[in-house]
């Protein structure tokens, strides 16, 4: 995922989240993502884990006919 994508993230509530990646920082653990969302546009840092599915907050939006 790169700048500019949307996305979906996964909150404490039970539905994702869509938002715009603001900007991506590589780690070796993972990557974390600032993502614009509504209720903050200026960005709210998300960080995926490498090896866990749990650990992944961020996901590409599926858009209709997409997938």
């Amino acid at each position: 995922m790169k700048v500019n994508d949307l996305v979906t993230v996964k909150t404490d509530g039970n539905t994702r989240r869509e938002g715009t990646i603001l900007a991506v920082e590589t780690f070796q653990e993972g990557t974390m993502y600032l993502v614009a969302l509504q209720e903050y546009p200026a960005g709210i840092w998300f960080f995926n884990e490498v090896d866990s599915q749990d650990g992944t907050f961020v996901e590409p939006k599926v858009l209709p006919g997409k997938e």
